[in-house]
């Protein structure tokens, strides 16, 4: 399968590097290149990409709002990937919020670029257990005040178990490990947990343990740890 991207930073020298350097892959085709986040927009509605590459900032509409426009448009076909000079920029829990599976610094060496667009591409968010623990928590304690508008009643005990460990930044071989199950049988639950709790990827998995506290800051993987002596049970 190749995956078609389009690619966005207002940058032009950034633009064009990271364009260049995706059109070298059999596997990836650059479908486009905006210069802000209107131009995305437009480019994204003509030629559905599987991928939009995002700056975060860029003048006008920016990544985050163009992220957010490109996704609802798509019904979600087209995943968003932000650009971002800091690996703690302010913006990257807004943009997780509006849809976005991950982000990729700009310094970012070409074997991590392609692999941040090949595993976003696949379905899968971009978000290792470090930036997990550090910066989710940092951000949903900031900015979630309100009561979560869900619950986990509808879940069995097992994916809420998958849950916490998928906010903890773990992979699904590492969860069937820690699991004692198979990998196959991790998949079935986090299809699961996605489908009851209407969430696309996990990206947007590991927001709602933090929403509905089943993880808090503190030590283990990711930094952060299941919540209460019930939790994950």
């Amino acid at each position: 399968m190749v995956i078609r991207v389009v690619v966005a930073d207002d940058q032009a020298v950034v633009r064009t590097a990271f364009a260049g350097l995706l059109a070298t892959q059999p596997d990836i085709e650059v479908v486009g290149e905006a210069e802000d986040g209107a131009a995305a927009v437009r480019l994204a509605a003509a030629h559905r990409p599987d991928l939009a590459l995002l700056d975060i900032r860029m003048p006008g509409l920016n990544g985050i709002d163009a992220a957010r426009e490109i996704i609802a448009a798509s019904a979600g076909a087209t995943r968003a990937l932000m650009l971002t000079t800091f690996g703690l920029d302010e913006y990257v829990y807004d943009a997780l919020m509006a849809g976005a599976s991950g982000f990729l610094l700009k310094d970012a060496t070409f074997p991590e670029l392609l692999h941040a667009v090949r595993v976003v591409a696949e379905g899968q968010a971009l978000l290792s257990p470090d930036i997990t623990g550090r910066l989710i928590a940092e951000f949903t304690r900031q900015r979630i005040a309100a009561p979560p508008a869900r619950s986990i009643e509808g879940l069995t005990g097992r994916e809420v178990e998958v849950l916490v460990l998928i906010a903890q930044g773990l992979s699904n071989v590492d969860i069937a490990d820690r699991l004692t199950i198979t990998a196959h049988t991790v998949k079935t639950h986090i299809n699961r947990v996605f489908a009851k709790m209407e969430l696309r990827d996990r990206a947007q998995a590991v927001i709602l343990a933090y929403e509905l506290g089943l993880v808090v800051a503190g030590s283990g993987a990711g930094g952060i740890r299941p919540r209460g002596p019930g939790a994950g049970r």
